[in-house]
Parts: C-alpha cells; sequence; structure tokens
C-alpha cells in the first residue's frame, strides 16, 4: 500500500512565516514547505531586514514585533498570492518606505479590497499603475487599530492579512466582513493565531482582533491537503490505495473534506488521529457538489470527472476564476481537447462522462494546480504531456517524480 510523503502546507507555510516574523523571539518551523512561494516569503522577510534562518528540516525566524529591520525596501513576490497580499499588511505596522512588485501573473490578480481596508485603517499606500494592483508601495507608520469593513469575496487571503495584521495595530481590530468566500483558510488562520497566543473573538459577521502581540513558539507545519488531493484521486480513479500520514482528524486544512467527495463517488474513505486512506473501488459515480469552501480541489475533482458513470456538476466556485488563472475556464478548454463535454456557467462547471483521447497536449495557463490534476486524468488517457510541466515548482518541485512513482507502485 503506497504511503505518499506530502510537502508541507502552502497556506500554512506563509501564515507561520507571517506569525513568526511578528513574534516576541525566535519561531521555529517544523518541516515547511521548500517551494518557489514559500521560498519567495522567506525572501521577502529577508529584504525587509528579518533574519530567517533555513535548514532542509526546520526555519528559524528572529521575531520583530516593532515591524522591519529596515526603513526602506524592494520586495519581488513572485508568482505568490500570500507573499504578496499578507507582507504589506506586515509592513504596515513597521515605520518606512517599503514597496512591493510581482509577477506579471501576481500583477493581475486583485488586491483592491484589502488596500482599501488599510486605507481605511490609515495607512498610507499607493498602487504605482494600475489601482487595485501591484506594484504598491506603502509608507507605513504603524497602525493605530479601530473598526474595518471588509469585501472578502474574492480571496479570503485579504481577511487573513488583516487578521495577522491585528495584533500588531495599538487598539487592535474589528473587522466587519460583508462577504466571504473559503472559510476553512480563516479557520486555519484563526488556530495559528492561536498557537502563536492570539485569541480572536467573534461577533457575528464581526472579528475581534486583541492588541498585544504574538508569542513566539516551536511550530510543526502539516502536509498540504490541497496537494494530497492528486494522490487520493489517483486512488480513487485506479482503485489502488493511498495514505497519506500527518493529515487525519485534527487536520487544520479544509481541503481535506476533498475525500468527503471521493466518498461520495464510491471511493472506500478512512480518516484517523494522523493519517487519511482512500481506497478505490472501481466505482466512480457522478454527482453535484458544492466546492466553494474547498475551491483549489475543484481542479482536481474536474480532471477525473469524464470516468464517473454520471455528470459531474460543480458549482459555487466563482473564486476560481482569479486564481492563477481563471481555473474553471482552464479546466473546460483541457477537458475539451481531450474530448469531453463540458459546459460552464459564471460560477460552475457540468462535465458529462466520456473516454478522454490520448496523446493530447494540456494547456498549463502556468497553473500547478491545473498541471496536477490533470496529471491525474493522464493516468487513463496514455500520452498526455503538458506544455508547462515545470509550474509546479510554485508548491511541488518534486511533483512529477513522487507522482511517477505513485504510478508504478499502483500499476
Amino acid at each position: 500500500m503506497p504511503v505518499v510523503d506530502i510537502p508541507g502546507s502552502k497556506s500554512i507555510t506563509a501564515r507561520a512565516l507571517f506569525l513568526a516574523a511578528a513574534a516576541d523571539g525566535v519561531t521555529t518551523l517544523v518541516r515547511p514547505l521548500r517551494s518557489d512561494d514559500t521560498e519567495g516569503f522567506a525572501e521577502g522577510l529577508v529584504r525587509l531586514g528579518y533574519r530567517v534562518g533555513r535548514t532542509p528540516d526546520t526555519w528559524q525566524v528572529d521575531g520583530r514585533p516593532e515591524g522591519p529591520a529596515v526603513t526602506e525596501a524592494d520586495v519581488y513576490c513572485r508568482d505568490g498570492a500570500t507573499t504578496a497580499r499578507f507582507l504589506p499588511a506586515l509592513a504596515a505596522a513597521g515605520h518606512g518606505t517599503y514597496r512591493f512588485d510581482a509577477s506579471a501573473q501576481m500583477r493581475r490578480r486583485p488586491l483592491l479590497p484589502l488596500t482599501r481596508a488599510l486605507r481605511d485603517l490609515g495607512v498610507k499606500l499607493r498602487h504605482e499603475e494600475k489601482e487595485g494592483h501591484h506594484p504598491l508601495t506603502v509608507e507605513a507608520a504603524g497602525v493605530e487599530g479601530g473598526e474595518v469593513t471588509l469585501d472578502a469575496g474574492l480571496s479570503s487571503q485579504y481577511l487573513t492579512a488583516l487578521l495577522l495584521l491585528g495584533p500588531l495595530t495599538r487598539q487592535g481590530l474589528r473587522i466587519t466582513v460583508t462577504d466571504l468566500v473559503s472559510v476553512p483558510y480563516v479557520e486555519i488562520t484563526l488556530a495559528m493565531m492561536r498557537a502563536f497566543g492570539v485569541e480572536v473573538g467573534r461577533e457575528g459577521d464581526t472579528f475581534v482582533v486583541p492588541p498585544g502581540g504574538y508569542r513566539a513558539t516551536t511550530y510543526a507545519i502539516e502536509p498540504d491537503a490541497s496537494t494530497a488531493s492528486y494522490f487520493f484521486a489517483t486512488a480513487a480513479l485506479t482503485g489502488g490505495e493511498v495514505t497519506v500520514p500527518g493529515l487525519g482528524e485534527g487536520a487544520l486544512q479544509g481541503d481535506l473534506a476533498f475525500v468527503d467527495v471521493l466518498r461520495r463517488m464510491g471511493a472506500h474513505v478512512e480518516i484517523g488521529a494522523d493519517r487519511t486512506t482512500v481506497r478505490g473501488t472501481g466505482e466512480l459515480r457522478g454527482l453535484t457538489v458544492n466546492m466553494r469552501d474547498i475551491s483549489d480541489t475543484m481542479p482536481t475533482l474536474a480532471a477525473i470527472a469524464p470516468y464517473a458513470s454520471g455528470p459531474v456538476r460543480i458549482e459555487d466556485v466563482a473564486n476560481t476564476r482569479v486564481k492563477e488563472c481563471d481555473r474553471l475556464e482552464a479546466c473546460a478548454e483541457n477537458l475539451r481537447r481531450l474530448g469531453v463535454a463540458v459546459e460552464t456557467g459564471p460560477d460552475w462547471i457540468e462535465i458529462q462522462p466520456g473516454t478522454p483521447a490520448s496523446g493530447v497536449e494540456i494547456k498549463s495557463y502556468g497553473d500547478h494546480r491545473i498541471v496536477m490534476s490533470f496529471a491525474v486524468a493522464g493516468l487513463r488517457a496514455p500520452g498526455i504531456s503538458f506544455d508547462d510541466p515545470g509550474c509546479v515548482r510554485k508548491t511541488f518541485p518534486g511533483f512529477h517524480e513522487e507522482f511517477a512513482e505513485l504510478r508504478a507502485a499502483i500499476g
């Protein structure tokens, strides 16, 4: 029975780096994800003057509750949305002028709800080119805090950035949210803040964050549940069995709920205290599923959908259109290339059963999750290739090797 060692969670590693940088003392992060995104985040902290010591299995961060150690910095956020959204909020708590820029792909992704909220809190910042997009300059003078309203309908990362900033403000924050996607990611943030000594209160749609800062700690990063979805889907599709250690009943990440979707489709799922096993039963049923809260795993389901016995309809995933690419259209386009009948709407995709063609080149759109998802589809459609297989380095540099091993083990 293959046991797959999944790298650490990107979401958790990014939050842990922010919390470690903001905490009073030295924090040790155990088994952080080493990928393009997280290395970019750590590099951003170094540019802001934080001391980050990196060994293969642990990273140590010397926290600075007062903010960046330098008064001027130019930070390049690469392709990383967490880097591009969290670091300006961290810098705002300090004193100095900090410029943030990012890749062309990241420059296209929206930032305005966050920068609007920061401005409402008195933070002086300017978008240099297009309003609501990078590049961005923050003229930081600390943040007083108080009340703010936020629309988090496009990304929960805006809310996470403000929640993480809250304890560094002088008064704390009361954040009222008007719309919110990907709620489980916010739960991750709240649980991690708790581990660093901060308890966030909740009054209906308002999050109450106390001032007073964070305490340094030793924090172990759990494996990435979104990345695990490709391996679980492989088991369901092939009739094999896959166990992922480190993800179980106590997991922080909502994306582990993807296995419940596989269970509904006919797979056998066992969630233990610290591991999850999925076994394929030779049956994949069609279904209609709302994936608003686990939308990063939408492409995984889309890629195995043609092999189901009935149509697969995925609903309430409008926010997947503003990820690394428009993932709804990217999935539809690649499924059509494979000869599968697909329909899409503003926030849904419906995929008919079919036998995908072989020898098709998948268009990756530079998106790691499109490549990893369609690698799973390729288990039953021989000769699938990718125009940009290397874009997986964003979250899982060793994906193709690990996946080939699993493929061989399952036979």
